[in-house]
């Protein structure tokens, strides 16, 4: 016995230990792809397996429109709209959410028909009977067919289908807030694009009267009417210019990426777009704001979605009080079986009405009614958080829109003072009794005249289609429908 113990401790051992290695081992992060992990210290990245460090292959060229690709084609912003209504990943999106509501709220229906299965069974039993005397042995086979129906369940299944209906509904209307929510990235980056080249035009404007400034001021320092001082002057407004300039160069770039990205294409897309040449006019009269809020009140998609979204938990609330009433359903059964032989056989049928009454679910049915109400409420809350915020948008976007139009009827009184002063200050200079210092800030005052006609006119345009989306009557149509622009393709360079 003294020489089996040690012996009977050493195959204990081995027989332990694996257990003692795996147990450690959990301790250890899992390999991923035969590599760790995790990274083996936090100051230290994570090295990828090989095979997910590949670089990923290259995406499929995206689907340009062939209005772009065709050089000289006129497109106008509601073919802008168009494109990027179809190319936009965000509508697709909704689409696709807004036909998935519609087949759930089609199989959601079904539950009103009866519900019918087809069946087949093989069976092979094998035992003894009387003591284990006789041992028998059968093998038996057949079809069958089994009807249930839901006959009366206090308007649970009624309540079902109307939470279904109404989350169809809710996608809908979200699909529509997202058409108007496109439209409108889009052509806020088309008046910026538009804008920006306006600015680049009119600052190339801007440097040419610098240019025609630096002229005068040579041509009289050269008749010894002027200093040097003048010339340097001059010089350095037409560099602040040229730098102006080019920095414009370089932002009209940017927002025109800025727009093929909200169009739902690359922003290296060959395209351009043209300044419009004709300006709506801001003297309209608008209703008054009573009546955009009454038709955000009616129109705004979001708020359409949110009432349905709504009446949605009110829906699932009946639903699931109705889980805890009596149900009534309807049942039957057919079938035949076979016994070793075709010519053994029986059939079987049976039909009935089945009363089912909730009396003790552990409490969950009450928990689950308390949820459905306090969800219901929270949809309540959220309706109720929009539309006070549908209101707030549009007295904001009226009130942006009133104040743009007023700053468009400003600038252009500011743009026409500025260009008689400096034509006046300019003929002044030439005929010697002004300074240049005069004729620069004449210049100067001119340039910032002109930068902000531009920009208040694309507020304007940017507010009109902001007050269209507030009050959800934006769309493919397009409120702003007067204004065309011409879009020219760029050739692409070899």
């Amino acid at each position: 016995m003294r020489h089996r113990f040690p012996r009977f401790r050493l195959l204990a051992a081995a027989a332990v230990a694996p257990l003692l290695l795996a147990g450690g081992c959990v301790h250890q992060a899992p390999r991923v792809y035969g590599s760790p992990g995790v990274s083996t210290r936090p100051d230290r990245p994570w090295t990828p397996p090989a095979g997910l460090a590949q670089a990923t292959p290259e995406a499929a060229a995206p689907d340009i429109p062939e209005a772009l690709k065709k050089a000289g084609e006129d497109l106008t912003l509601l073919d802008i709209v168009d494109v990027a209504l179809r190319s936009s990943p965000q509508t697709a999106e909704a689409w696709a959410q807004a036909r998935s509501a519609a087949a759930a709220y089609g199989s959601e229906k079904g539950a009103y028909y009866p519900q019918l299965d087809a069946t087949a069974n093989v069976a092979r039993a094998q035992g003894t009977i009387a003591n284990g005397r006789i041992a028998f042995f059968q093998r038996s086979y057949g079809p069958g067919a089994d009807l249930s129906w839901l006959l009366f369940d206090f308007g649970g299944r009624g309540a079902a289908v109307d939470e279904t209906r109404q989350a169809l509904v809710a996608a809908d209307f979200t699909h529509n807030a997202v058409i108007q929510g496109v439209i409108l990235d889009v052509e806020k980056a088309y008046f910026t694009y538009v804008a920006t080249k306006a600015l680049l035009e009119a600052q190339e404007a801007t440097l040419k009267e610098a240019r025609a400034n630096l002229d005068a001021a040579e041509e009289r320092h050269k008749a010894g009417l002027a200093t040097i001082a003048d010339v340097l002057q001059a010089k350095t407004s037409m560099a602040q210019a040229q730098l102006a300039l080019d920095g414009l160069q370089g932002q009209v770039e940017t927002t025109r990426g800025a727009l093929a990205t909200a169009m739902g294409l690359p922003a290296n897309t060959p395209y351009d777009v043209g300044v419009p040449k004709v300006e709506m006019p801001v003297d309209r009269t608008f209703e008054a704001v009573e009546g955009y809020l009454a038709k955000a009140q009616r129109l705004r998609p979001d708020l359409a979605a949110a009432r349905a979204e709504a009446e949605k938990a009110g829906s699932h609330l009946k639903k699931v009080k109705a889980e805890g009433y009596p149900s009534l359903t309807g049942a039957a059964a057919v079938g035949r079986t076979y016994f070793d032989s075709r010519n053994l056989y029986g059939n079987t049928y049976s039909a009935g009405i089945y009363l089912k009454v909730p009396l003790f679910t552990g409490f969950s049915h009450q928990y689950n009614v308390m949820k459905a109400a306090a969800d219901e409420d929270a949809a309540r809350a959220r309706l109720k958080g929009l539309e006070q915020r549908v209101v707030f948008e549009v007295w904001s976007s009226y009130h942006d829109l009133k104040t743009s139009r007023q700053r468009v009827l400003t600038s252009e009184d500011l743009f026409r003072s500025a260009s008689e002063s400096h034509d006046v200050a300019l003929g002044r200079y030439k005929a010697g009794v002004g300074s240049i210092l005069d004729l620069l800030a004449a210049q100067g005052q001119l340039a910032d005249a002109r930068a902000q006609r531009v920009q208040a006119y694309a507020d304007w345009y940017a507010s009109l289609a902001q007050l269209a989306h507030d009050t959800g009557t934006l769309s493919v149509d397009d409120p702003v429908k007067e204004l065309v622009a011409p879009v020219a393709v760029e050739e692409k360079k070899p």
